[in-house]
């Protein structure tokens, strides 16, 4: 079989820009060579795409970020759109806005391009945790309590917001961004006197917060793959080395997060896990791949946290770990990702 290039986008505007270029490093390097041919192309974070030559030294570098005046948009970078053009396929990695959120998939698509992952409306849905949360209640999937509040609705009556936080979530609870990923801008609010600092932090990130009452127990992820019949990974579990899993815990270098995997679960609480992720999945109409993420309360409920729809693929990454020790190993499950966005684009051609 003739080796098909593969465009690994990586970078990108969002807050997440590093851990999209350590992600991307990851699965540059992992993929079959035998099978795959890898085109790196970079986004900066200011949004200037790179042409072949500046793309493949940033991704062979040390460097953390990208960013000052090189680059074009992408418009107006035929460097970029030619080596984007010369792919059978695309295995977008730009975590968070701008390339998460639908953005990106529906710029592939206009392209005709089949891409790695879900498409545009669950990308987008995946992104929005209000958004998403919704549908989820709406299907009968238990998740935390929240509310949400829009930036224009805090600026006119922050006393009012303050009150309803208090009387339908208490404290502490966990204030988010509604767009975002890694727990970028996420707060646990203790008190009054935190939580508008909290919500500022949250605002600075998108114009929609989340509030969640937080739930006692393991935080549980569990690694979903495939288009139309898709299949459940082992489950793990997070045990983090602070009061939640946050952005240091997730990536600093000195972080004493354990994971667990297979997670320390019975095997009926495991079961539930797998075929919820698989339901919450099919809900939102993921295809590809994904990550599911639960709590499993002390009473043995399992709650629905949230999905993510381009979960990290760094060394340590939960996603890959996951599907290694469900007997799938790193460059094979790059390889299956890959194959079913080809599957996808030609069952979608024949229509």
């Amino acid at each position: 079989m003739a080796k098909q290039r593969v465009a690994v986008i990586f970078g990108g505007r969002s807050g997440e820009h590093e851990v999209s270029v350590v992600s991307a490093r990851s699965v540059f390097k992992a993929l079959d060579r035998e099978r795959w041919e890898p085109v790196p192309i970079a986004i900066t974070r200011r949004g200037a795409w790179l042409g072949a030559a500046e793309s493949l030294a940033a991704i062979l570098s040390n460097r953390p970020a990208f960013d000052g005046e090189i680059g074009d948009s992408v418009l107006r970078s035929s460097d970029a759109l030619s080596a984007l053009a010369s792919c059978e396929v695309a295995f977008p990695l730009v975590h968070g806005t701008y390339g998460e959120d639908g953005t990106l998939q529906g710029f592939l698509e206009i392209a005709g391009i089949p891409y790695a992952g879900c498409g545009v409306a669950a990308s987008a849905i995946g992104m929005d945790k209000a958004l998403m949360k919704a549908l989820f209640n709406e299907s009968g999937i238990r998740v935390t309590r929240y509310l949400v509040i829009r930036s224009w609705e805090y600026t006119l009556t922050q006393k009012l917001s303050m009150e309803l936080i208090e009387k339908s979530i208490g404290y502490p609870c966990f204030v988010k961004p509604a767009n975002g990923g890694s727990s970028v801008g996420i707060t646990r609010a203790t008190s009054r006197e935190d939580i508008a600092a909290a919500i500022e932090l949250a605002l600075s990130y998108d114009d929609k917060v989340v509030i969640e009452q937080p739930v006692r127990g393991r935080e549980l992820e569990c690694a979903v793959l495939g288009n139309e019949d898709p299949r459940a990974s082992v489950v793990g579990e997070i045990e983090p080395d602070r009061d939640f899993y946050d952005y240091e815990s997730k990536y600093s270098a000195t972080s004493t997060t354990g994971l667990h995997i297979p997670a320390r679960i019975d095997p009926a609480t495991a079961a539930k896990v797998q075929e919820l992720a698989i339901r919450m999945y099919q809900v939102m109409g993921c295809e590809g791949y994904a990550r599911v993420d639960f709590f499993a309360t002390d009473e043995g409920d399992v709650v629905a946290n949230e999905i993510n729809t381009i979960p990290g693929f760094t060394s340590i990454s939960m996603y890959p770990k996951l599907w290694q020790a469900s007997g799938v190993a790193y460059p094979e499950l790059l390889t299956r990702i890959l194959e079913f966005a080809l599957e996808r684009h030609q069952r979608r051609a024949r229509r």
